[in-house]
C-alpha cells in the first residue's frame, strides 16, 4: 500500500489531483475558520449583487447572501454527495460483479441481464425524472445517483473476476479446501480493491456533474447551499449575464473539482499497470 500511494505521488496527475482535492476537502472542514458567515442568510438592502469587495470577497447574490460564504459551504455539500454516491455505487456494482464473476451459470447471467437493462436506460433523463419523482434532497440526490451508475461498476468488477478466479493461487486455496465465501473474499476482493477503488474515483467526478446538473434544474435541496444550487439561484434571477461573480465561482469550483478527480483516477490506472510499477520501482 505504501508502494502504491508513493507510486501515485510520483505522477504528476495524481500529485496534481491529490493537492486539489485536499484543498477542496480541507475548506469544507474548517469553512467556519475561513472569513465565512451563514450562507443562507440574507444581508443588507444595499448590499444586493455588490461586486467583490474587500468585505464581500466574492460579491453578494440578489439576497445580499456573501458568495465567498456559498462557495466554501457549497464544497461541504458537493464532496458529499460525491463521496457517498461514489461509495453507494461501488459497493453495489462490486457486490453484483463479484456475485455475479463468481458464480456465473443462471446467477451470473441473471445479474447481468439486470445491468445491461440498467446500462441501457438513458442515465441523465433518468435522473431527471427520478429526482422530480422523489422530491428534493440530499439523500434523494445521492440515492438517485447511485441508481443509475452501479452497472458500470459491475461490469468491470465482473471482468476482472472471470480473470482472477483462474489463477493458481485461487485453484490452490480451492484444493486445500477453501469455501467460496473465504475465495471471493478472502482471494478474488483483495486483488479487486484497486480497481474498485479506481472506479470510486471516477464515480466521484460522475456524482458531483450530476448533482450540479439535478441542482441546476431545481431538482436539488433548496435549504441546503451547493454549488449547483447556486447556478440555479443565479439564473432564476435573470442577472446571470451582469453577475459574472455570481456564476464564475460555482462553475469554476465544479470544473476544478471533477478534473482533480479525473487527474487522480488516471494517475490510479496507470500506477496499476505492471510495467509503470516496474519503472517506478
Amino acid at each position: 500500500m505504501t508502494s502504491f500511494l508513493l507510486l501515485l505521488l510520483r505522477h504528476r496527475m495524481g500529485r496534481s489531483g491529490i493537492i486539489i482535492i485536499t484543498l477542496f476537502i480541507s475548506a469544507a472542514i474548517f469553512a467556519p475558520f475561513l472569513g465565512t458567515v451563514n450562507p443562507s442568510e440574507s444581508g443588507e438592502y444595499e448590499n444586493i449583487l455588490r461586486p467583490p469587495t474587500l468585505r464581500f470577497w466574492l460579491g453578494t447574490d440578489d439576497f445580499a447572501r456573501d458568495i465567498w460564504s456559498q462557495v466554501i459551504y457549497g464544497s461541504r455539500i458537493s464532496l458529499t454527495i460525491g463521496l457517498l454516491a461514489a461509495f453507494i455505487t461501488v459497493f453495489t456494482g462490486s457486490f453484483i460483479g463479484l456475485i455475479s464473476g463468481f458464480y456465473g451459470g443462471f446467477i451470473g447471467e441473471l445479474l447481468m441481464k439486470i445491468t445491461d437493462f440498467f446500462m441501457m436506460l438513458p442515465e441523465l433523463p433518468l435522473m431527471i425524472i427520478l429526482a422530480a419523482v422523489m422530491g428534493p434532497g440530499i439523500w434523494n440526490i445521492i440515492l438517485v445517483v447511485s441508481l443509475v451508475s452501479w452497472p458500470t461498476t459491475a461490469r468491470v468488477v465482473r471482468s476482472q473476476v472471470l480473470s482472477l478466479k483462474e489463477r493458481p493461487f485461487v485453484e490452490a486455496s480451492r484444493c486445500i479446501g477453501a469455501g467460496n465465501f473465504l475465495l471471493m473474499f478472502g482471494e478474488i476482493l483483495p486483488n479487486v480493491l484497486p480497481l474498485m477503488f479506481a472506479q470510486a474515483i471516477l464515480m466521484v467526478t460522475a456524482a458531483i456533474y450530476a448533482e450540479s446538473i439535478l441542482s441546476f434544474l431545481g431538482l436539488g435541496d433548496p435549504t441546503s447551499i451547493s454549488w449547483g444550487t447556486m447556478l440555479h439561484f443565479a439564473f432564476e434571477s435573470g442577472v446571470m449575464a451582469r453577475a459574472l461573480w455570481w456564476v464564475i465561482p460555482p462553475i469554476a469550483c465544479i470544473v476544478t473539482l471533477i478534473v482533480s478527480f479525473t487527474f487522480l483516477g488516471t494517475a490510479i490506472t496507470d500506477v496499476m499497470k505492471p510495467e509503470y510499477r516496474e519503472e517506478g520501482l
